[in-house]
């Protein structure tokens, strides 16, 4: 019976964790972890703490899941899989704006950018999903 009620309260507190703002979330998760990690991602934060409640009651990861993971090592950014020396170009307010692959990230005007959407960020001057700002993936 115990173990039912453990699912039972796991689960409430799965639709609990649904319907929490940012603060709220960052709260709880201060109180059951320590620090909250610092996303500003509602949808993120829920899915975090929901995965962390889940697991204290059905268990992580198996071990076979867990070494596939680490064989596929470190995410590489968006773009970086073009190669070295790549260059993605774009109309932009009637200029063509090329960034190239580098090593370390994303070169545009002499200027290395961590990841191509902090580049296409510096090129449109606002926010922008640097994969989606060179076609890389669907408007949708």
């Amino acid at each position: 019976m115990r173990g039912d009620q453990n699912v039972s309260n796991t689960e409430q507190l799965v639709r609990e964790i649904e319907g929490m703002d940012l603060e709220t979330l960052r709260g709880f998760w201060r109180r059951r972890y320590g620090a909250p990690p610092t996303l500003r991602s509602v949808p993120i934060m829920r899915m975090l703490l929901g995965w962390r409640v889940q697991t204290e009651t059905y268990g992580g990861l198996n071990a076979d899941t867990r070494k596939a993971l680490a064989r596929t090592g470190s995410p590489q950014p968006e773009g970086r899989r073009l190669g070295v020396g790549a260059v993605l170009t774009r109309s932009w307010k009637g200029n063509e704006v090329k960034v190239v692959v580098e090593e370390k990230g994303f070169c545009w005007e002499s200027e290395l950018y961590p990841s191509l959407s902090a580049a296409a960020t510096a090129i449109a001057g606002s926010r922008w999903n640097g994969p989606r700002f060179f076609g890389l993936r669907d408007a949708a």
